[in-house]
């Protein structure tokens, strides 16, 4: 099914939103309108991977926003401390949308995700078949962001990697993914940039990733201290599903 997005301007403020995808019907989000993280919805993130570990205590709702902190300290044998929080929920064919922004020096890998989680608080995947990659960022460069979906069953593969130019991502955008048996579409702000054909791969459940940490990814030398505490604020996510499915 084709999707037609509208992307409303809401002139007053600058604020960019897409409109709910026709002919789909919100099955499952998070506004985070709360005081707290809905520890009912999802789990934190909690490895240690590259130059950080993650810690729940840099997870916080702020002013209607999922707030990931960025700190330099120390934990484990890691010099600097990322955040992220993993659907409890698992889906599979749908559309899968997040607004946010990333406030940042060089030297951190933020991200918005799918994979199948395998419980540990890290990314092993030997509970996914597929990971969709609807943005994934390292603030060495904020005006652009890579777009992929891997297989992993078996031997792994990556497919449709691309790398999409933007206006600043300290700016809110709009990421979407739309996921069905026969392809993958990415987007943003409702334009899209990438299809990739997944009609040959395997499917499976999948959740829903919002991540921060620090790396060496985009070719990153070291973290910029003089910019930390860092933030990725993430307005909101959302998935819908076609409006007939049960």
């Amino acid at each position: 099914m084709k999707i037609r997005f509208v992307i409303l301007a809401l002139l007053c403020t600058g604020v960019l939103n897409a409109a709910q995808p026709a002919g789909y019907r919100l099955a499952w989000s998070d506004e985070f309108d709360g005081k707290k993280v809905d520890t009912g919805k999802w789990n934190y993130r909690t490895d240690s991977k590259h130059w950080s570990t993650q810690m729940p205590g840099n997870v916080s709702i702020e002013k209607g926003s999922l707030v990931l902190s960025l700190r330099k300290e120390t934990a484990g044998d890691k010099a600097y401390t990322g955040a992220g929080v993993i659907s409890k929920q698992a889906f599979r064919f749908g559309y899968y949308e997040s607004r946010f922004r990333i406030i940042a020096g060089k030297g951190w890998h933020s991200s918005f995700w799918m994979m199948g989680h395998d419980g540990s608080g890290g990314t092993g995947t030997s509970a996914t078949e597929l990971e969709l990659d609807v943005i994934e960022n390292d603030s060495i460069d904020l005006t652009s962001y890579g777009v992929n979906v891997h297989k992993w069953r078996d031997d792994h593969k990556s497919y449709g990697h691309k790398n999409v130019k933007t206006a600043p991502l300290s700016e809110y955008h709009v990421f979407g993914c739309d996921y069905t048996p026969q392809e993958v579409k990415y987007y943003l702000d409702g334009a899209l940039v990438q299809t990739v054909d997944v009609s040959a791969l395997p499917h499976g459940n999948l959740h829903i990733w919002l991540t921060s940490i620090a790396s060496f990814l985009g070719k990153t030398d070291a973290v910029d201290e003089t910019r930390l505490p860092g933030r990725v604020e993430y307005d909101y996510v959302r998935f819908y599903q076609e409006a007939e499915s049960k």
